[in-house]
């Protein structure tokens, strides 16, 4: 399409193969399809067998045929392609040279252009990845990440002023440098480069290069240390200052700055773009020493001391890195490196005690340095490890204040070296940690295969227009980098003919160059510098493309389906317009939405040519499409919040000067995580521009990286938050922000009013462990679109399982922890606490609430104990012990022989024993975030001679509750091993057996037996074998009902079985269509059957071999004909028959008809299928069988399961499956009534159910989860098949009324089904109960399992239910569509008439985007936009419910418009009304509407049907039936339902 006009309707482009990727010229297009094929279309002047130059139908470049091309680029009038071995092939127009073959001036058909690296002998052919044409000049990116160029004018890049240049060179000015992305414009050239990586520090040369002795020596005296230089070599062989000077030139780069006090050494600028940035500038200076004298060495020690290195990193974003060059590269002589060397070592270490002792007491000191996370732990295991006062016994916390006051007095002298401790100075031999900026640039990416963050943007060629970037309207010959987008995280570049577009990572689009035409989105002057495109808040562009005078966006907006803009000038709908009118025509001043952009679906990609724009979109086939968009979308919100956190809070406090060391380690892990994030959003981005293939999603392949980066910076969130940091943090941000803290607010979100802002910032902070819920989710909203069978669904929901296990971990365990040690710290101020108070140790927990006593304790002692993470505190009076608990082993005491209940402590100085008062005090306090005392009670490993081993929990000396068992089995040389529970030392409860086989099951055990409910998944995909059953086992063997998945055959049976084998009714489906429902014996299709091909093809009768005839019959026709006797023979082979052939006639009455064939007579009744699934579930509430039990054993079952699976999900969170966002404290809490079940009590109740079935540690939640797993097991895949549905239908209202048994049984008040809830309580005066009109039920007092329940389960059962549907009625469905496309092409007003819509009806003006507009005659799609809008949300929601909610809004949106326009009251007509509906109806395009109303149909709550709901459904219905029939504009009179409507409406 052109322009933007909301008269511009895009073209469709159809070709055999799906698209692949697109480039326009500036009059032509070339299109890359799936198969490596290249088709041509436009003005093609260079075609010589063409009978005109223009082509409006794309044609096979058949040259082509035989190379696999899989990139395409299309210049101003000559196209190039890039095949898979690497290969570039050009044609077109080639008179500059732009085709790279010499000697002619048109290229009619592709031609190989060969690029070779001549500096070689032989010159071996280069390898290319992608190419990009301009006008008169084409680029290559080869493999190495390198750029060549051909053709001619300064935008080459080439050292030359000989054109044109036939053959491709490298641009050597880019050598060295990995280039990213090519992009030509008419006349200049852009690249996107990723930075090159900081260097890296030479080592500082610290021994003889002869002897290999030290240059310096320490002598540790009792209050002093003496530092000696005077090295003399005893090889003799000694170097003049010169040549140590030459030496150590070779070894320690020069300042490219001379400075006289490295501590402020400014850093060094960037090079010009004329000089390679690896080469610096050699100085003639001699360098002289920093510090010659001893009075030097003072002054530095001192200023170290003081806040100078703190107040240097306010200035320059890199300050540390910075100083360190600078004092290294001003050190060059042994002196003066060795002294210098020591020197920074004492004060660091001096600097790294401060930190740790000020951090521990005050979290004030200011420090201008971090330490990283690996140098952090040996920082922290440093000072574990030399904290001997706390592993003394009677240790008084004085020793600690004395010592750490004596440093400090120490510390605060102006730099003497002789007062400082000796036993600091010692650390100075031990390797340091060296420190990183805080800056993004000092972030290391994540991964080498992720997409880089770290990018500049290049540019050359002709600057008249400032297309370049730098500022003036020179043009440059040589590349040269754009500075002001140093550090914008650039990710794409665009070139137009005369303006240049950059994509950031923020999702924000910068602009330069030529604005007449408003095309570079912004009215900001001057155009000569990149400025950021006015887009509105909340649009973020993730893909940009450059033409003539234009500009389009393709973004995200409200909505998961993509929006796009465009700016620049308006394109007139004639044939030529010249370029004076073009100069002059309408053009943006802004990025304007484009009207038809929701109308192409979900678009992959845009790009741009000439006046012409192009966009590329993918089918949202099974909702795969769509849920890759929500996930990559998410992704960039997510990455613009940890941005706007970064530069809207945490850079205005580093630059108030907070520069605690929690705080940066914090910011650290920030931008840690904020960087693969990032990342991973420009990996999604581009994933969805290329094959979809779900194993290149970094976050389902790299799943580790995402973790540990999440936990990291949990723990230090966690850190901050224990050592009070957040409340630290108010003081400042009310300085930078106001009292207020609005900005503050605003990037919480917190929901809560009134909370103060040290909770703001944690919950702030806390905010991106949410994120791995939405990765959970939208991973298993991509699962859904696979089989359950499959590899790649297996994957997704693994992963699924990992991100949601974290999130759990993260925010119920971590941040529990980190919050009830802060409360600890809190609660028991003092100079004890103050010594244990770490960043790193959490509390799990004390005995001061607990009858825990020392044995054999004196009368008067008192006795505090205190379980860290790390330690054990035993604290008396003034003194206390500190056992790390790696020394400690504990184990219980037996109450059976003493009677006490108590535990044994064992650590290298002494042994004590803890008693309690009562088992729950030596064991459980549910209330703490850890259950147990010591976990260490009651788990352990066992392990046999035999290789057998078990590790897990134990009761009275047998396995008992979870544990992981494996065995070696030395036939298959490989491991059996199973992971869940046990009982009295047997398997027993729900578990996973992984068999050295290869087998899998997951599901019940009993005394060692697969027995209950389970799934058996059998070899691989690619063995011989493989196959899934999932149903009912007893004493290891299937029996009972269940589904078996043959995937090596393609078929799937559905039925009963008994000792492993198919016995009684059952059902089996193909690949190829069969369906065969019918008895079966020894597991052979045996008996009365019926089977049905896939063209309707019939019999029913005797079977006695699988897909074997053999006995009486019924052959029938798709014809209706039918043949009647004795058959034999196997189905598809050939058949023997002899009987009857019967052709009924076509007068022949209904009656006389052969009975319809009803499938399902059969099969297995829907409830009696699933039966172990509910009996587990009764059996989990106390009940031995459904309805017999207790309801308050019911409910006191519950909260053991519920406390029961918290436990689990502490100790092994990757075991759980799920979690779905709700938290199981609101679980406890039951819902209390008094009476009979009123509405609001209903509410509370159903409130109760979506949580409970919300998450699989309820009882009710596994079932839920068990039953969707089971459905989809059975109707995905080779289950889709459509003879399927009334079983699949039937199955869903069997689980319903069977879950609403259970409820019922769980609240005994709640009524029937159909039953209607009690009136609330009211006070009225006296009333005649006779004079009283009875009244129908209100909807929604009526109880019913589809109300109560169907919201729960029909969002997760919906893929597979709706797929059945739309086979069901496809060909009803393409009927129905075909009518839809061909009335759509008509305007509105046309199709208005065509309808029969009175005039009075039609829209005069329409409404968009705010502003009215007149409905002329080639108006489309803006007649009854709301209304339209609205009913396109019936393919969103789920439940029939939601989907007649929807229906209503929309007979209310056609009122309200009509109204408007009448400016009267008004009552419909059916009349009136119909054909108004009917155009509603066909504008808004809703694919598989026939499968939607059979959906509603069938599933519609009973208690509605008769209601205003069920007559505008019917309306729906009767609209649907004329579409599908043809009838659209015969009108008939159905007498019912309009007169019921008409007093609905009334």
């Amino acid at each position: 399409w052109r322009g933007y006009s909301y008269s511009t309707t895009p073209e469709r482009v159809l070709l055999s193969r799906p698209v692949l990727q697109a480039a326009l010229g500036a009059r032509h297009g070339v299109l890359l399809v799936e198969g490596g094929q290249v088709y041509s279309f436009g003005e093609l002047p260079w075609k010589q067998n063409q009978t005109s130059s223009v082509v409006t139908e794309p044609v096979l470049e058949a040259v082509l045929s035989e190379q696999r091309v899989v990139f395409v680029a299309a210049g101003s009038a000559h196209s190039g392609v890039v095949t898979e071995d690497g290969g570039v092939h050009m044609w077109g127009e080639n008179t500059h040279g732009q085709c790279g073959l010499s000697g002619l001036s048109v290229i009619p058909n592709p031609t190989p252009v060969g690029v070779l690296n001549s500096v070689a002998t032989p010159p071996p052919t280069v390898t290319i990845l992608e190419v990009a044409c301009g006008d008169q000049h084409t680029l290559a990116l080869s493999a190495k990440h390198e750029v060549w160029a051909w053709g001619s004018g300064c935008q080459l890049g080439l050292n030359t002023s000989t054109f044109p240049v036939w053959k491709p060179q490298k641009v050597e000015h880019l050598a060295g440098r990995h280039v990213l992305q090519v992009a030509c414009g008419a006349a200049h050239s852009l690249v996107l480069v990723r930075c090159l990586p900081p260097p890296q520090e030479p080592r500082k040369q610290d021994k003889c290069g002869q002897c290999h002795q030290l240059l310096y020596t320490m002598t540790d005296k009792e209050d002093h240390v003496i530092i000696s230089d005077g090295h003399h070599c005893l090889l003799g062989v000694e170097l003049d200052s010169g040549e140590v000077k030459s030496a150590l030139e070779a070894q320690i780069p020069k300042s490219p700055t001379s400075s006289t006090n490295p501590e402020f050494a400014p850093p060094p600028e960037s090079t010009p773009a004329s000089e390679p940035q690896n080469q610096v500038p050699a100085s003639s200076q001699e360098p002289s020493f920093p510090y010659p004298d001893e009075q030097a060495v003072k002054a530095y020690l001192k200023r170290l001391s003081d806040h100078a290195l703190a107040e240097h990193t306010t200035k320059t974003p890199s300050t540390l890195h910075s100083a360190q060059v600078s004092l290294k590269h001003n050190s060059v002589t042994p002196m003066g490196s060795a002294l210098n060397n020591l020197v920074v070592s004492c004060a660091s270490a001096v600097g790294e005690r401060v930190v740790s002792t000020y951090e521990a007491l005050s979290l004030r000191k200011v420090i201008g340095y971090w330490v990283p996370g690996e140098g952090r732990e040996r920082v922290e295991e440093r000072l574990r490890q030399e904290e001997p006062i706390q592993g003394k016994k009677s240790s008084s916390l004085g020793d600690i204040r004395e010592e750490e006051a004596e440093l400090s007095r120490r510390l605060s002298l102006p730099g003497l070296l002789s007062q400082v401790s000796p036993r600091l100075l010692r650390r100075t031999s031990r390797p340091r940690a060296r420190a990183i900026p805080l800056t993004p640039g000092g972030i290391i990416e994540a991964d080498a295969h992720l997409p880089s963050l770290q990018t500049e943007v290049w540019s050359w060629g002709r600057g008249q227009e400032g297309q370049l970037g730098h500022g003036d309207l020179l043009s440059r010959p040589q590349p040269v980098c754009v500075k002001s987008l140093n550090g914008k995280e650039v990710l794409r570049v665009a070139a137009g003919a005369h303006h240049s577009l950059a994509l950031t990572a923020q999702s924000q689009v910068f602009s330069w160059g030529c604005n007449t035409s408003g095309q570079l989105g912004h009215m900001e002057s001057p155009t000569t510098l990149p400025h950021l495109t006015e887009l509105s808040d909340g649009i973020r562009v993730w893909d940009i493309g450059a033409g003539q005078q234009h500009t389009l966006l393709l973004a995200d907006g409200d909505c998961i389906q993509p929006i796009l803009y465009y700016s620049g000038q308006q394109v007139k709908e004639v044939m030529e317009q010249t370029e004076e009118e073009e100069q002059t025509g309408e053009y943006t001043q802004q990025p304007v939405l484009l009207p038809f952009c929701m109308n192409l679906g979900y678009v992959s990609s845009v790009c741009t040519g000439g006046r012409t724009c192009a966009a590329l979109t993918d089918r949202n086939v099974m909702g795969f499409i769509a849920s890759l968009h929500e996930l990559a979308a998410a992704e960039r919100k997510y990455y613009c919040k940890l941005s706007n956190i970064n530069s809207l809070l945490l850079q205005p406090l580093l630059k108030l000067g907070m520069t605690v060391w929690l705080l940066q380690n914090l910011i650290g892990r920030l931008g840690r995580l904020s960087q693969l994030t990032g990342q991973n959003s420009a990996s999604l981005t581009s994933f969805l521009r290329r094959s979809r293939d779900i194993r290149g999603l970094v976050i389902l392949e790299d799943a580790h990286l995402f973790l540990d980066t999440y936990s990291e910076y949990c723990s230090a969130v966690g850190d901050l938050l224990v050592m009070g940091g957040f409340q630290a943090l108010v003081k400042p941000c009310h300085d930078v922000f106001g009292k207020g803290a609005e900005v503050v607010q605003k990037l919480s979100k917190c929901s809560e009013e009134g909370l103060p802002l040290a909770d703001i910032l944690a919950h702030l902070f806390y905010l991106p462990i949410k994120h791995l819920h939405e990765y959970g989710r939208l991973l298993l909203k991509l699962a859904t679109c696979y089989e359950v069978s499959s590899v790649d669904y297996q994957k997704l929901q693994d992963a699924c399982s990992k991100y949601e296990s974290m999130a759990l971990h993260l925010k119920r365990r971590r941040r529990k922890e980190a919050e009830y040690t802060l409360h600890f710290w809190k609660s028991f101020p003092g100079k004890m606490t103050d010594s244990l108070r770490k960043p790193s140790r959490r509390l799990i927990c004390e005995s001061s609430n607990k009858a825990l006593t020392l044995q054999n304790a004196g009368r008067f002692s008192v006795n505090w104990f205190i379980l860290f993470n790390d330690a054990l505190v035993h604290a008396q009076f003034s003194t206390h012990h500190v056992f790390p608990l790696a020394t400690l082993w504990v184990e219980p005491i037996s109450e059976e022989n003493t009677g006490l209940y108590g535990l044994k402590v064992t650590s290298p100085e002494e042994s004590f024993t803890l008693l309690a008062s009562s088992p729950a005090e030596k064991t459980v306090d549910s209330r703490r975030p850890h259950d147990d005392w010591l976990c260490l009670c009651s788990r352990g490993v066992v392990k046999w001679p035999d290789g057998r081993m078990y590790t897990g929990t134990f009761k009275n000396g047998l396995e008992d509750g979870f544990g992981d068992y494996v065995v070696p089995n030395k036939n298959l040389n490989s491991c059996d091993n199973y992971q869940g529970q046990w009982k009295d030392g047997k398997i027993h409860g729900f578990g996973t057996f992984r068999y050295a086989s290869g087998e899998i099951y997951e599901g019940s055990f009993q005394d060692n037996m697969r027995h209950g409910h389970g799934m058996l998944r059998s070899g691989k995909l690619n063995s011989t074998s493989p196959s899934v059953f999932i149903g009912q086992w007893q004493y290891d063997k299937k029996s009972g009902y269940g589904v078996f998945d043959d995937i090596t055959r393609g078929e799937k049976y559905m039925g009963m079985w008994l000792d492993d084998q198919r016995q009684g009714n059952g059902v089996v489906v193909t690949q190829f269509g069969l369906y065969y429902e019918g008895a079966f014996n020894n597991n052979k299709m045996m008996g009365t059957g019926v089977l049905l091909s896939e063209d309707d093809t019939t019999f029913e009768g005797d079977f006695s071999e699988d897909w074997t005839l053999n006995g009486k019959g019924v052959l029938t026709m798709p014809n209706g004909d039918y043949i009647e006797g004795s058959f034999s023979g196997v189905w598809g082979t050939g058949l023997k028959m002899s009987g009857s052939y019967y052709k009924p006639s076509l007068y022949d009455s209904d009656k006389e008809k052969a009975h319809a064939l009803k499938l399902g007579r059969l099969a297995v009744h829907s409830e009696e299928k699933w039966k172990a699934v509910f009996l587990e579930c009764w059996n989990r509430l106390g009940c031995d069988s459904p309805g017999q039990g207790q309801t308050t054993t019911a409910w006191d079952n519950i909260a053991v399961a519920l406390t029961a699976n918290r436990r689990q999900q502490r100790d092994s969170p990757e075991l759980l499956s799920r979690s779905h966002h709700k938290t199981l404290e609101s679980l406890e809490f039951i819902p209390q009534h008094v009476g009979p079940v009123t509405l609001e009590v209903y509410h509370t109740i159903r409130r109760y159910l979506v949580k409970a079935c919300d998450t699989p540690l309820h009882p009710l939640g596994r079932l839920v989860e068990t039953l969707v797993s089971v459905y989809r097991m059975t109707y995905v895949g080779v289950g889709a098949n459509r003879r399927l549905l009334p079983q699949a239908v039937n199955e869903i209202k069997s689980y319903l009324s069977r879950i609403f048994q259970l409820v019922r049984f769980l609240f005994p008040d709640l009524p029937e089904e159909g039953g209607s809830l009690a009136d609330p309580p009211k006070d009225k005066g006296g009333s005649d109960p006779a004079g009283k009109q009875l009244e129908s039920p209100k909807p929604g007092c009526v109880v019913s399992s589809s109300a109560l329940l169907l919201p729960v389960l029909l969002p997760r059962l919906y893929p597979p239910l709706f797929t059945l549907y739309a086979l069901e009625k496809e060909k009803e469905d393409d009927v129905y569509w075909e009518c839809v496309l061909r009335l759509n092409k008509q305007p509105d007003l046309a199709l208005l008439a065509f309808l029969g819509v009175q005039q009075k009806f039609w829209p005069v003006t329409v409404t968009v985007h705010g502003e009215k507009q007149q409905v002329l005659s080639s108006t489309k799609d803006a007649c009854f936009a709301s209304a339209v809008e609205n009913l396109q949300q019936i393919s969103t929601t789920f439940t029939p419910s939601d989907k007649l909610q929807v229906i209503q809004l929309t007979f209310e949106e056609i009122t309200q418009e009509v109204l408007a326009l009448l400016k009267q009251d008004f009552l419909w007509s059916m009349d009136d009304l119909f054909p108004v509906f009917l155009f509603v109806v066909l504008r808004a395009r809703i694919r598989n509407l026939g499968s939607e109303v059979s959906l509603i149909e069938d599933l519609m709550d009973p208690c509605v049907q008769h209601g205003e709901h069920g007559i505008m459904f019917t309306t729906l219905k009767v609209l649907c039936i004329r579409v599908f029939h043809k009838k659209v504009f015969v009108y008939v009179v159905y007498v019912c339902a309009l007169c019921i409507f008409y007093m609905c409406i009334l």
